[in-house]
Order: structure tokens, then sequence, then C-alpha cells
């Protein structure tokens, strides 16, 4: 029996920068345990093999942040909090549904580049 690839990959952004940076950052005080938040979420849902949630560098959107990545599909989700997380847990996830109202606006995320000539 061949093992199945996961349903979703979710990138967590977890850069922090350093006290006094006048740059945005995903993680803070306020924001650093939101990758746990995630990963409990799943787990008591009974999903973290299917989707897999995986610690990130810079997504490149810090003033967006804190912002996650779902895949397939690029998903950018942003302004993030343990209760956005919680619904697009359960209504992108598990559903199948992406929450609108989380995702980055398409002025700051628009298609991907075509690196096919």
């Amino acid at each position: 029996m061949d093992l199945p690839q996961p349903t979703f990959y979710v990138f967590k952004c977890e850069q922090a920068s350093p006290p006094g940076m006048p740059k945005p950052s995903c993680v803070n005080e306020n924001t650093r345990d939101l990758f746990n938040h995630t990963t409990q979420s799943l787990m008591k849902k009974g999903v973290m093999g299917p989707v897999q949630v995986v610690r990130t560098s810079c997504l490149g959107r810090c003033q967006f942040g804190p912002v996650m990545l779902v895949e397939p599909g690029h998903f950018m989700y942003c302004q993030l909090s343990k209760e956005k997380i919680d619904k697009i847990v359960d209504e992108h996830i598990l559903g199948g549904k992406p929450v609108e109202e989380y995702l980055m606006p398409k002025q700051y995320w628009g298609e991907p580049v075509n690196l096919i000539n």
C-alpha cells in the first residue's frame, strides 16, 4: 500500500524581527503561540497527518502579519488570530471553502509569476 500525500500544507510564517526594528513581524509577544494553536487545532480534529503544518521564515508580506500560506491553491491568509485560524481549519481545511474575508487582498497577492517561456 502506498503512503498517501498530505491533502494540505500550511506554511506558517515564524519570522520574528529583533526588538526595535521598524519592520513588522509575524511573531511577537502577542502572536508567538499561533503555530502551536494551529497544530493543536488540527490534532483535536484528527487531521494532523493529512494536513502538514510547516514553520517558515519570512513569506514576504510582513505588513499583513501574522500570515500563513495554505497549499494547494496559493491561499495566503493574513492578520491571523486564534479565532481566525479556527475558522480557517473548519471552513477551508475541513470544509473545502476558503475563508475569503481573511485572505490577502488581491492587489498584494496577485497571480504567480510564470517561469515557463
